[in-house]
């Protein structure tokens, strides 16, 4: 009977991807804070911003309009699609 190589288990999250803490450089940080977090939760954050201050284009739900503290982080631009945000966003992210 040949021996079976079991699988290690680990409590330990995984610290790559998505779930590695990610620090917001000032410009980002105005609007979500400047502790560390994962880009799921920069997102997250992001959308309860936009939400809060009524910043979706009513005739166009993925368009997102910036105010004074997003338009830094938009690179200047007055609005920009929920897809071109993130893209933006992660720019404003250092490990």
């Amino acid at each position: 009977m040949a021996d079976k190589k079991t699988a290690k288990t680990s409590t330990k999250p995984s610290e790559g991807g998505f779930s590695a803490p990610m620090k917001p450089d000032a410009i980002l940080a105005a609007v979500i804070g400047s502790d560390p977090m994962p880009r799921t939760e920069v997102t997250k954050r992001i959308w309860d911003y936009v939400k809060k201050n009524n910043l979706q284009d009513p005739a166009d739900k993925r368009t997102i309009r910036a105010d004074a503290k997003l338009k830094p982080v938009f690179g200047g631009k007055d609005a920009v699609s929920m897809f071109e945000m993130t893209k933006l966003v992660n720019g404003h992210l250092k490990k």
